[in-house]
């Protein structure tokens, strides 16, 4: 039975990146072939792991549709380093020496790839297992699709979910569109906190449904209708993606037995 194994690569070398580029005495070159080494080494327990007859490792674009939608995505984020953007490839050969496919889309988001390839294969009756500790995948949290956190060697449930958000995993969406999103730099709706958001949507389900409401509250009320635009703003930038046009099918992606 297929099985597809979706690795989010830059979540991946950017962590094992940062425990490499602090070790003293080390040149430039010998960091980035030791990242390599390692995340050839992730690949192998990866693979061990989940035993996926599909894989894929997805790079980031260069600027996607999020940052022409809104000027502000991600202005605040810290760059990744010169010297590590000059030896991507190097690094991804790191997956290809484990027979995974490396992936550099133009300008598309890994997310957006990743969140396109498991819908696909989960309409297919495919299962996908999403490596990252990236929470934006977690909406995707389904029968099929399966998050995986290779550093905690942990996969997100729906009940792990609802344990840490305290919203369940189909509301995760509506939760950032209201509170924001300080690492992406998404701004939410004003006055709207991380308690108040948890305590709407437990209360009426969405935005839409509070809104219909005569016993949600006047303060409340004024926020999200002054808000409304940022919401919808919030909401569209929070959301994945999930029908990217890939220019490739799930049987190149075949997982290539190395002897």
């Amino acid at each position: 039975m297929a099985k597809l194994l979706l690795i989010d690569a830059l979540n991946l070398i950017r962590r094992i990146y940062a425990i490499d580029v602090d070790q003293q005495g080390v040149s430039e070159q010998q960091v980035m072939q030791s990242c390599k080494a390692r995340v050839s080494n992730a690949c192998t327990k990866l693979l061990r792991r989940v035993e996926p007859t599909h894989a894929i490792a997805i790079f980031d674009g260069e600027r996607s549709w999020r940052y022409h939608y809104y000027a502000n995505y991600k202005h605040s984020r810290k760059p990744m380093p010169e010297s590590l953007k000059q030896n991507l490839t190097l690094i991804a050969e790191g997956f290809k020496t484990c027979g995974i496919t490396a992936f550099f889309p133009e300008q598309d988001e890994a997310d957006d790839v990743i969140a396109t390839l498991a819908s696909k294969a989960s309409s297919n009756q495919v299962h996908s297992v999403i490596v990252s500790t990236d929470k934006g995948f977690l909406p995707l949290c389904s029968e099929k699709i399966d998050v995986y956190n290779y550093f905690s060697q942990s996969y997100m449930g729906h009940q792990q979910i609802l344990d840490k958000f305290s919203v369940p995993y189909y509301a995760l969406t509506e939760l950032w569109a209201l509170m924001g999103d300080k690492t992406n730099d998404i701004p939410g709706v004003k006055g709207i906190g991380k308690k108040t958001a948890i305590d709407l949507i437990g209360e009426f389900g969405d935005v839409e449904q509070a809104l219909k409401a005569s016993s949600l509250s006047p303060t409340t009320r004024r926020k999200l209708e002054d808000g409304l635009d940022d919401f919808i703003l919030s909401k569209t930038l929070v959301s994945l993606q999930t029908d990217i046009n890939l220019g490739f099918n799930l049987s190149q992606l075949r997982v290539i037995e190395r002897k």
